[in-house]
């Protein structure tokens, strides 16, 4: 039998951040959910997310919306 395993705080708030804004930039850009994170997963967006959500998730999702695609 596996042991449960229990998030740190800040993993499971990036995760929660992530979770959030791939729906948010494939509503934007009028993507289904699987075809947004293809795509994020691809152009470097889920690395930029990885590595910047502490800042991203203090601005307004239209902003990291865009800074995403502009990354992308």
């Amino acid at each position: 039998m596996m042991g449960t395993q229990v998030l740190d705080k800040e993993t499971s708030d990036k995760m929660s951040f992530i979770s959030f804004i791939i729906p948010a930039f494939a509503k934007a850009y009028q993507m289904n959910m699987q075809v947004a994170y293809r795509y994020l997963k691809q152009y470097g967006g889920i690395d930029f997310l990885q590595k910047k959500w502490l800042a991203l998730h203090t601005d307004h999702e239209i902003w990291t919306v865009r800074d995403i695609y502009e990354v992308c």
